[in-house]
Order: C-alpha cells, then structure tokens, then sequence
C-alpha cells in the first residue's frame, strides 16, 4: 500500500492529510483559532465535586470547565499498592468517592483527553502520558503495555522485555507501533527525553498562577510525523519552504532517514488541489455517499449517535438477490470503515445494511468491517449484528468530528435539513397580515419574499390575492427579491396611496 502525508501550510491555518493508494482517509487542520489541545497538561483548579455523577468540574482557563471522572484521577501511590497490572489503579479510585480524592478549590494538574465537543467542555485525566518516538511514558501509573497494533505474540513478548529492564521506578511505559523490530538502544534515547520532560513539568506545577499551561503538545506536522511515520510512509510532501526546512531538522532525530522522503512542493497549482484532496473533503462532508457499484450510504449524524443506512442504488446484480445484497454489503462495509475514520466520528454507531437471509454472508460482512476497521488508530469494537438486524459498534471519541470543523449550524433550517415549503411560508405571512390589519388602520403593505413565494402566491391569475385583500381591506403587493431565502420576508406597511407611490418610487431608482 502506498501512503503519503501531504501538508498545506497557509498563512493561517496548516492542514494535514493521509493518503493511502491516493484516497484520502485522514484530515487535521490547526489554526488561530482551532488549535489542538488534546495531550496538553494544565495546573487547573476544582471549581465543582458531584458525588452522584463521580466526576469534577475543573477551571484550566479554557471557555468551558474541563469535566474530570473519578476513573480519570490516579490515585497516591502512598495509599495503593501497585502490582503492574493493568487497571490497578482505575478499579481502586471508582471504588471510593470522588468527594474522597479531591475536593473543591483544589489546585490539580491534569491532561486533556478529548477536545471540547459540542456543549460539552474537554475531558480530563490525571493520568498523564507522554509520547515519543518509541515509548509512551506514564509518569502516575507502573504498569506496561504494548500497542494492540502489534500483533505477533514472540515480537510483544520480546520487546516487553526489554522494556522491563529499561523502565523507571514506579512509572509505566507504553510500547508504540513504531517500536516493531526496534532494540533496546533505540529506547534509551527515549526514555531519557521523557524523563527530563517530566521532571520540566513537575518543576513548574507550584510556580505561578491557576489555571495556567503547563505543556503544550507540538505543532500538527510535528504531531503527525510523530504518531503516524511508518516504513511504508513514501513520501512527506510540504508546501511551504520554511516549514519544510524546519522538519528535516527534526525528521532526522525522530525517524533516521526519514528526512529521504521529504519533499517540498513547489507548484503554482494548490497542493491539495494537485493530490485531488480538495474534492475528496467536500464528499467527505456529504450526507449521500455512492459506492464504486452503484450503491449508496447515507450517513445521519447527531452528537451522540450515527446511523448508516445502505442501499442498492443503480446496483441490480447480475445473479441473485442474495448475490447483489452480498456484494453491496461488502462493498459498503469497506467504505464505511473509510468514512468513519476520515469523518473521525465517534461514539455510538448503528448500521442498516440491506437485509441479508442467510447467516454466512453476515458473518463475511462483519469479517469485512472488522477487517478494515483495524487501519484505524482509533480504538473501535464492532458488536455485530441485534436482533433487528443491525449492526451496532462503538468509536472513541477524542475530537469533534471533520464536519463540525468545516460546516457551522443553518441559521435557517437550526440542523434539521429542511426549510419551510412556499406554501407554508405564505400561511405564516397571511397569519402576520391579518394580525397587521386588525391592529392598525393601514392603507396597504408591500410583501418583499423570494421569487418561488410569490409565484405560488400569484397563482390563479392572482385570485387568491383579490380574496385575500378583501379579507383584510387593505391593499397588498408583492415584490419579488432574489437574494432573499425561501423563508426570507419583510412587510412594508403603506399609510396611504401617496405612501405607496413613493416606496415603489425609491424602490424603482435602486
């Protein structure tokens, strides 16, 4: 599979995609006012303790308080003894009561887990990691790990091991992917970096004032070469000269060799433009989603839960209808892994896939999904087929999804994906008329609507208009707007003729 990772550093905001055999399935973009904060670790302070929701509010400077779960905290190592297991610590502090850990006015230092989403502020841990090239260090917990990723049992085996040896007294260590076939000296370096980067941080939790950044993660290219440079990353394509410069500096210490592979790109055309990735982000926002056979996903989104429906489509088979299920099925199950990571949705998802009668072949789609979920470094958990013949499965959120990045709320329809039928839209003006002449002695108005309202409303040779100004004993004109929106109106009352005369006047000039 051939990969690349193509920057496009603008002067105010830089963006970040992965492609894999030249489809796009991730996207990051960082600006002014979209910075990242996840993995950033703040000295915060307890502003709420709710016993009977486990949890904390905490003040770490940001909009919203950052939402702290009993799970989340690590307890003393004083109190708990920790036999390198995993879970140790968690199990114990859900045990007691959060009023117990923590109380409020408390000074605490905390990493932020997920991003704010939504109406809901970050989510807080005060179990800190810290990522290398390597090794992930756990300051707070003793316990290691090694990346899920790394599935054969003799290579986890060994480099457990290793890392055994090489740990630090009473804190953990999580191996990463990138560490497959790597030796005991590449983690030295490592742990070494990691150690004095801790002990940074330790040295400024009692200096200054609360709330306030204690570390802040790097940059989103730094980031991005970090957590996802592999060997079979091809090439690493910059836009920008300064920035492209500046990551040969620290591609070498990172990854040696990797500076090989980056390459800047010089070209009038956009780079995103040229690697077609600007037309894949505009799919990639759309709620219909057509597959490669004729077939089509639609994708409904709410803040806790997406639904996926697959169809048939112009897909009509060419044996069987449990054939052409099947294979629209397949399909479907390969894209949706696609769409869920490039769309980085998260929480609970349900999939409707077109009924299939025979459990074999829902045992092959599932196989499938389950297949192509494993390329997503978010963690997922497919829980198969309900009762109902959906299929229901999990993904962890960490950021807002790519669609709340790109897209703000309609002002007109508020989210629902509808707006208000001509039809409907003149009852609601002819219900503000009446109201008008019943409360007023005006002479007439002038109905300023959208093209489409008022060709609806003048209907019938405008018959529907003598009743209505004998309804109201008033006089009525429409004037139509093109640039207003379907649900777009505005009244101008009309004291007398002169008055009407005199707007039809103004209006005429401009």
């Amino acid at each position: 599979m051939s990969k690349k990772i193509i920057v496009d550093v603008q002067y105010d905001q830089t963006r970040v995609a992965l492609l894999e055999d030249n489809e796009l399935v991730e996207l990051y973009m960082e600006g002014e006012e979209s910075q990242g904060i996840v993995g950033n670790i703040y000295r915060g302070k307890v502003e709420n303790v709710l016993p009977g929701m486990q949890a904390a509010f905490v003040d770490i400077g940001l909009e919203k308080n950052a939402f702290l779960y009993v799970g989340d905290i690590s307890t003393d190592k004083s109190i708990f003894e920790f036999s390198g297991e995993q879970g140790t610590t968690v199990n114990d502090a859900r045990a007691m009561s959060i009023k117990d850990l923590i109380s409020r006015g408390q000074e605490i230092t905390v990493q932020v887990l997920k991003e704010p989403i939504g109406t809901k502020g970050a989510r807080v841990t005060t179990q800190i990691t810290l990522p290398g090239r390597y090794l992930v260090l756990m300051p707070t917990v003793n316990y290691i790990g090694v990346s899920r990723r790394i599935e054969d049992e003799t290579e986890r085996k060994r480099l457990k091991e290793i890392v055994e040896r090489l740990k630090p007294q009473n804190m953990g260590i999580i191996v990463r992917t990138a560490a497959l076939g790597k030796e005991e000296e590449d983690f030295i370096q490592d742990i070494d970096f990691l150690c004095r980067l801790w002990a940074k941080i330790q040295g400024k939790e009692w200096k200054g004032k609360v709330p306030r950044v204690l570390y802040e993660d790097e940059d989103i290219i730094y980031r991005t070469i970090r957590d996802f440079y592999a060997p079979d990353i091809g090439k690493i394509i910059i836009n920008s000269k300064e920035e492209y410069e500046r990551t040969l500096e620290f591609a070498d210490v990172l990854f040696p060799g990797l500076n090989q592979k980056v390459k800047l790109y010089d070209n009038s055309v956009g780079v995103f433009e040229y690697y077609n990735i600007e037309s894949k982000i505009e799919k990639a926002i759309q709620k219909k989603v057509w597959l490669r056979n004729g077939g089509y996903l639609i994708i409904d989104q709410t803040e806790a839960l997406t639904v996926i429906d697959v169809n048939t489509g112009k897909f009509v088979g060419s044996r069987n209808l449990e054939d052409t299920v099947l294979k629209t099925n397949l399909e479907a199950a390969q894209e949706i892994a696609h769409q869920i990571r490039l769309r980085d949705i998260g929480g609970i998802i349900i999939i409707d896939f077109i009924d299939m009668s025979e459990e074999a072949s829902k045992d092959k789609v599932l196989e499938i999904l389950r297949s192509a979920l494993k390329k997503d470094r978010t963690k997922t958990n497919v829980l198969g087929f309900t009762g109902l013949g959906l299929v229901e499965m999990t993904r962890k959120k960490v950021r807002s999804r790519l669609a709340s990045k790109l897209l703000k709320p309609c002002p007109y329809c508020h989210g629902t994906g509808r707006v208000y039928s001509e039809s409907m839209v003149v009852a609601k003006i002819e219900k503000e008329l009446e109201s008008i002449s019943k409360h007023s002695n005006t002479w007439g108005v002038v109905v300023e609507v959208h093209p489409s309202v008022a060709r609806l409303w003048m209907e019938d040779e405008g018959k529907n208009m003598d009743i209505l100004e004998k309804t109201l004993s008033c006089k009525v004109y429409i004037k139509e707007n093109n640039a207003f929106h379907v649900e777009e109106s505005i009244i101008h009352p009309l004291i007398g003729q002169q008055d009407a005369e005199k707007f039809f006047l103004e209006h005429k000039k401009a």
